[in-house]
């Protein structure tokens, strides 16, 4: 719930949820965008110290994104602290967020854009006041929806985590974007094992991995079944994990794909929220991450993969094509369709997404099984490009650059 109608009480809270979901967001996105604190029509220059603003301790994305990317100016020199916006989104469960007083700086927030002015709102006019305000976005598509116009006016500059996002990004009239990726962190797998997870040791294991709330559309974890269905059918000794969580907002999708995985003895659920540390151990226990989005602003999972050295079968398309190329994955070459979500996040008109070609995924399925000296090889690649592009120091560098201010 949005902080404004914390204090409506049971009543308040049943008239407005009566109202259509679709109405309820424009009228508190343009709520917002009234109530919120405008950034100075000049811009302060960037410089430190940094503010990074967002979902820190949500177990998401855009959370992650914000973490690694706060991780990453405290490691290398850069001045900069967190404010966890997480707690203001729900009906007053945990403190407000902190607000701060005037001062130079630069104001990074982790927000879609259409929630920017809510942001800005939640933090107060003091975290705006003297600063540059940077808005760090991702988006899944080729064109911005509509909605996100709103955060354009609330931001000095964009920074696309990828150039993917960016191309959606660069609206007329609208703020510079520039493209600064994630920082990936070397990876810290737990001391889970296969035995640990029910995987049986000596099987192929590819795991497929999504949020049943990002647009199950999106992520398609159907398609990944069914290329895995291709490849293997029922064999014993080939194993399908679908980790995920947050299914009860998976809709009708998740029906789908429950309905799609019933009776098959060699495909695994596990839904559960875990710790970062324990994904990374359940990529280290599988042999192949398989992934046929139809979209990915950046695609963090498919590079912690990567940085795993674990070979990654994956759509050809979208913001993952920054880190990866046909010597470091496994690409599955696709379509472009309409994109079509059933929960509506994506009905952009005229936007599209891809249709990754499941034959092509099944075959390369099959040479990711049989062929391991091969995948091994890749592996390896994969691990060293990732650790080469998006290092934390290298990211620092970008951000040094951006912000005028080089770390010792």
């Amino acid at each position: 719930m949005i902080p404004a109608f914390r204090a409506g009480g049971v009543l308040h809270r049943r008239l407005w949820q009566a109202f259509p979901r679709e109405a309820r967001r424009r009228a508190l996105f343009r709520g917002f965008a009234l109530l919120a604190p405008r950034p100075a029509p000049v811009a302060p220059p960037l410089a430190p110290p940094v503010v990074v603003a967002g979902m820190l301790s949500q177990p998401s994305g855009l959370g992650e994104g914000a973490r690694l990317q706060l991780a990453a100016l405290q490691e290398n020199g850069i001045a900069a602290r967190g404010i966890d916006l997480s707690s203001a989104l729900k009906q007053g469960e945990g403190p407000p967020p902190e607000r701060l007083a005037p001062g130079p700086g630069t104001l990074i927030v982790h927000v879609g854009g259409p929630m920017l002015p809510w942001a800005l709102f939640a933090l107060g006019r003091g975290a705006v006041r003297g600063r540059r305000v940077v808005a760090c976005w991702a988006w899944e598509l080729s064109r911005l929806a509509p909605d996100w116009a709103i955060g354009l006016p609330f931001a000095h500059e964009i920074w696309a985590c990828s150039a993917f996002c960016a191309e959606a990004m660069r609206q007329p009239g609208g703020p510079p974007v520039r493209v600064v990726p994630y920082p990936l962190t070397p990876p810290a797998p737990s001391a889970l094992t296969r035995a640990d997870f029910g995987l049986p040791e000596g099987a192929f294991v590819a795991l497929c991995a999504f949020n049943a709330a990002s647009s199950m559309e999106r992520k398609n974890p159907l398609a990944a079944v069914l290329a895995f269905r291709k490849a293997f059918g029922d064999a014993p000794d080939r194993i399908l994990v679908l980790k995920t969580m947050k299914t009860r907002f998976g809709g009708a999708g998740w029906e789908e794909l429950r309905q799609a995985i019933a009776g098959a003895p060699n495909i695994r659920v596990i839904e559960a929220e875990m710790p970062r540390a324990d994904v990374q151990a359940l990529m280290r226990a599988s042999d192949a991450l398989l992934s046929l989005h139809r979209a990915e602003g950046f695609g963090l999972h498919l590079a912690e993969a990567m940085a795993l050295a674990r070979p990654v079968i994956a759509t050809g398309w979208s913001g993952n094509m920054d880190f990866m190329d046909d010597a470091t994955a496994l690409l599955v070459p696709c379509r472009l369709v309409p994109a079509r979500d059933r929960v509506g996040t994506y009905a952009v008109e005229g936007a599209c997404w891809a249709d990754p070609d499941t034959d092509a995924a099944a075959a390369l399925l099959l040479r990711a099984a049989t062929d391991r000296e091969a995948m091994a090889a890749l592996g390896a690649r994969a691990r060293d490009r990732v650790a080469s592009q998006l290092s934390p120091r290298v990211i620092a560098e970008l951000f040094a650059d951006a912000l005028g201010h080089h770390p010792s």
